[in-house]
């Protein structure tokens, strides 16, 4: 029997591809806490920027990432843009079970040569 490696169902190549560029949405600590933080309730930049202690750029970086991603919306207020969580439900249970799986795994991922603190 001969297996070609990289080669996946085309019914499942395009879902798994999303799901790689969604989780790479979250793939960073201040994205993490930037998320967090909407989910307590809509926030202009300064006030992410404050909480965070980033620069502003970095902030507005973040943002567009997540907005690109689909994970935040925004809204103009005045000269400033407020944004917010697009799904706040399914974000937090998102989050929660990555909180879940995080212990269950005993942290194991901080461990991984490729992705995990050392790497």
């Amino acid at each position: 029997m001969t297996m070609t490696v990289g080669l996946v169902d085309p019914e499942v190549e395009e879902p798994l591809t999303a799901a790689a560029c969604l989780f790479h949405g979250f793939s960073d600590r201040s994205r993490l806490v930037i998320l967090q933080h909407l989910l307590l309730g809509e926030h202009r930049v300064v006030e992410l920027t404050e909480h965070l202690g980033l620069a502003q750029s970095t902030v507005s970086k973040h943002l567009a990432c997540l907005k690109d991603c689909g994970l935040v919306t925004s809204r103009p207020q005045g000269r400033a843009s407020v944004f917010s969580v697009t799904h706040p439900e399914a974000t937090t249970q998102l989050l929660a079970a990555a909180e879940t799986l995080l212990d269950l795994t005993g942290f194991a991922v901080t461990l991984c040569p490729n992705h995990g603190v050392s790497a």
